[in-house]
């Protein structure tokens, strides 16, 4: 009777223990839900900014993930998230587009690619050549495009213009059926 009685406790105390958990979780959970909220929007305010430094407030269409910089009330044009898989893993980035649907530029967000190498595509030489240009001119300079690869990092480089060029046409095609459903 005493080893059933052991057992209990011990089942009993893990219960407790796990109890306890879930409602310390919970509670720092609502604490700092907000302040999280907040720091995400300063955040992408930031991120924002590097690509629309003359944006004074945005909005978020979290159906579509389209951003819409805006000054003065008026949309300076849009911003959404594409991702690629580069040679070390995933490229989170945001693309900004001119209301004429040429490119404002490109912001790598994170990346895992090697360091000295893919992480050039972080590096203004390579990010610079994504600005003012068409959906149809993102290509590799190799495939008659306007973009040179990065020497030695050909994976990484391919993967963000492939995921650049593909986001940009879809979200061009999805803002085109939007006007057209207006």
């Amino acid at each position: 009777m005493t080893k059933k009685k052991n057992e209990f406790l011990a089942v009993l105390f893990l219960t407790l223990i796990v109890f306890i958990s879930v409602v310390a979780l919970t509670l720092t959970n609502e604490i700092t839900k907000d302040k999280i909220k907040i720091a995400n929007k300063e955040a992408i305010t930031e991120m924002l900014a590097t690509l629309f430094p003359e944006m004074e407030d945005f909005t978020l269409d979290e159906e579509s993930g389209l951003y819409t910089p805006l000054t003065g009330g008026e949309s300076l044009g849009h911003a959404f998230m594409a991702t690629a898989t580069g040679y070390g893993g995933a490229i989170d980035i945001l693309i900004g587009l001119e209301p004429d649907a040429t490119l404002r530029g490109i912001k790598i967000i994170s990346h895992q690619e090697t360091p000295g190498l893919g992480a050039k595509i972080t590096e203004p030489f390579f990010l610079d050549q994504f600005q003012g240009i068409s959906a149809e001119q993102v290509a590799l300079a190799r495939n008659d495009g306007e973009i040179d690869a990065i020497t030695g990092a050909t994976i990484s480089s391919t993967a963000v213009v492939n995921a650049v060029k593909g986001a940009v046409l879809k979200k061009m095609d999805d803002l085109n059926k939007e006007v057209e459903g207006n």
